[in-house]
């Protein structure tokens, strides 16, 4: 839980979720959160997970999804109406930052965009084409 906060939960997570840590180095993997009579998993960029799912169900879901899908490349929409593929350089409750994809260019100008938690529906996973045959 991040030492700055009071009582150690961002305001930006609702109070009644739940945090959900990997057993074996306790690596934070999402929340868990009432929905009627049971529970909906939230991933690390505060996006539902699941439907409604049984307690134990929820944090299997969590377990099988990992943090990898951080590593992902995302799509951006910006304010000019275009796509641009980004890639996830922080993610945290108070806020997460993405990055103009450079494709490993080191001389590349680094071009950062802040985006609120829970991710806006204007950041999604980049369609990536199978190479070809």
């Amino acid at each position: 839980m991040p030492d700055d906060v009071p009582g150690g939960v961002p305001e930006s997570v609702p109070g009644d979720w739940s945090e959900h840590r990997r057993g074996m180095d306790r690596e934070l993997l999402g929340w868990i959160r009432p929905a009627g009579e049971g529970f909906i998993a939230v991933d690390l960029l505060g996006r539902e997970a699941s439907g409604v799912l049984d307690w134990l169900e929820a944090e299997e879901l969590l377990d099988e999804l990992g943090i990898s899908y951080l590593a992902d490349p995302y799509e951006l929409l910006l304010d000019d109406g275009d796509w641009h593929r980004v890639r996830l350089a922080e993610v945290s409750p108070q806020e997460i930052r993405v990055k103009k994809d450079d494709w490993g260019d080191m001389s590349a100008s680094q071009l950062f965009h802040s985006l609120p938690f829970p991710a806006p529906e204007t950041l999604r996973r980049a369609v990536v084409e199978p190479p070809p045959r």
